[in-house]
């Protein structure tokens, strides 16, 4: 069999980790059941990432990733601020939906990194870089379409995401699986009126 090197054999185990665990969680993502996953020698996973915490914190970057995706491509042409905020919110639910598996093992390994100190600032990396995408596409929209936001870019992205983690959670747990729609689309339309309420709330009173 043909040499791959690491650098080509990395992602394809961080998939193999993130359809593993997001279909079965993350207590089944061992290096064997990761190797044969990928139908590859244990050895491998080893050699590639040397810990399975160095392969946690590939897979947390890569979810993060392909959410930081989401939120810079939600609305490219748009150029009024109620209009982004709501596609913002469209894009994450729609993510969600075709995804559930994927954002439960997000949140199991943020959970995991608060108990770990080696995966922790890792954690707080990839949530700043979310909040730092998010704030970047605030104040864009805001000069584009001559906004005056009543509160900061990054106030307004940490709310709007916190908000979303949490309707994300209650749909994961309440819904069955495969369920779409419903009282997911009435709640990110909450989520983005409590928003856009924000923005235009004078925080002096």
């Amino acid at each position: 069999m043909a040499h791959i090197p690491a650098a080509e054999r990395r992602p394809q185990l961080v998939q193999a980790a993130i359809d593993l665990m997001a279909r079965e969680g993350i207590a089944a993502g061992s290096t064997r059941a990761i190797a044969a996953e990928l139908g590859v020698a244990q050895a491998t996973v080893h050699y590639t990432f040397g810990t399975k915490k160095e392969l946690y914190a590939a897979v947390l970057e890569r979810l993060t990733g392909d959410i930081l995706e989401r939120v810079r491509t939600a609305a490219p042409g748009e150029v009024s601020f109620d209009g982004t905020v709501q596609a913002m919110a469209r894009a994450l639910g729609a993510s969600l939906r075709e995804r559930p598996g994927q954002y439960l093992l997000m949140t199991e390994l943020y959970v995991l990194a608060l108990r770990d100190p080696d995966l922790r600032e890792m954690a707080a990396e990839q949530q700043r870089g979310l909040e730092d995408t998010t704030a970047a596409l605030v104040t864009e929209v805001s000069r584009r379409s001559g906004t005056d936001p009543a509160v900061d870019a990054r106030t307004m992205a940490r709310f709007f995401l916190a908000g979303f983690d949490g309707l994300a959670m209650q749909h994961l747990t309440a819904s069955a699986p495969g369920d779409s729609g419903g009282p997911l689309e009435a709640d990110l339309e909450l989520l983005v009126a409590s928003c856009l309420e924000l923005a235009c709330k004078d925080p002096r009173g």
